[in-house]
């Protein structure tokens, strides 16, 4: 198996932080989107090795064993537990002749030929052990028939504030494959939710790898969102500002009428409890949405508006 450098698949240090890593797969994954780029043949294999790197660099034990394994991290238990066992049982060189041995648990048993063991990252013995471990040995007696569990995916999903409100069903097409699935109300921008076994196949007979899917939230041109509350600026007349009077404000699930007090000040905020946004998985509760008054200056008055505005003054 050829050797992969996922870091420089994402354009990130080896000491980037998971944050870093975040950043630059949703850069790249909107660069190389296959919807993006109908006409680029090579998006989607660009597209497939960025969501690989991002599967194994996201999660820190993936990535603590690809940092040590390289290629085959995905066997690093096997690897650990067989070392641990030949340990106990007298060490790597309990076999006689040169090299070191290792037990593929059906009583045959590998080799390195080089001496050198089977630490050192991709080099040499290491290598060439897990090719003939997991398939491409030539000189043993047979292999290992252990199944290995399948790949996992990545998508990312685009939604509106207002569908992100609402529980509604999409279909995804992942891998070539139609996923089917319910986006509960009040998924998050940045959240991600795993669909068990919508991964790769696996290998002999091991389970499917998962689907891990990233909501990405457009901004709204009326509601800004944090957390399960909205907020609303919303424009009062000079007049009605001062006089008070009422003023029609939309929410998600239509308009209200508020009251609006006379002298009500530039600024000021109103709290309409239980408007705001849908908690996640808590059915009927929901946010609150928050309105802020701006008193609009009328302007093209006429001389004698601008009159009366004098007389205000100079009774003040």
């Amino acid at each position: 198996m050829a050797y992969i450098d996922y870091y420089k698949i994402l354009g990130v240090d080896k000491s980037a932080s998971q944050d870093d890593i975040k950043k630059a797969f949703r850069k790249l994954a909107r660069k190389y989107h296959p919807d993006l780029n109908p006409n680029d043949p090579s998006a989607k294999d660009k597209f497939q090795e960025i969501n690989e790197a991002n599967e194994v660099l996201s999660d820190p034990e993936k990535r603590k064993k690809y940092d040590e394994y390289g290629e085959h991290w995905k066997h690093a238990d096997e690897f650990e537990a067989q070392k641990r066992a030949q340990q106990q049982a007298g060490g790597f060189g309990g076999f006689g002749g040169a090299g070191q041995g290792f037990s593929d648990g059906n009583g045959t048993y590998w080799y390195s030929s080089d001496g050198e063991g089977f630490s050192g990252g991709n080099a040499g013995g290491f290598s060439d052990f897990f090719e003939s471990m997991f398939g491409g040995h030539r000189g043993g007696r047979g292999q290992g028939s252990a199944g290995f569990r399948g790949q996992d995916f990545n998508a990312e999903l685009r939604l509106s504030l207002r569908d992100a409100a609402q529980t509604h069903k999409q279909i995804l097409t992942v891998n070539g494959k139609q996923v089917r699935i319910t986006i509960p109300a009040g998924v998050a921008d940045g959240q991600v939710i795993k669909l068990k076994g919508y991964g790769a196949e696996g290998i002999n007979g091991g389970p499917a790898g998962d689907l891990y899917i990233t909501f990405v939230i457009a901004e709204d041109p009326v509601f800004k969102r944090l957390g399960d509350d909205l907020y609303v600026d919303v424009e009062v007349e000079l007049y009605t500002a001062v006089l008070g009077g009422e003023k029609l404000v939309d929410t998600l699930d239509g308009k209200v009428k508020l009251k609006i007090k006379p002298e009500t000040q530039n600024g000021t905020k109103v709290r309409l409890k239980g408007k705001g946004f849908p908690v996640y998985k808590k059915e009927g509760q929901f946010g609150d949405l928050i309105v802020t008054y701006s008193v609009k200056i009328p302007t093209n008055l006429t001389d004698r508006q601008k009159e009366l505005f004098r007389e205000l003054q100079s009774m003040n």
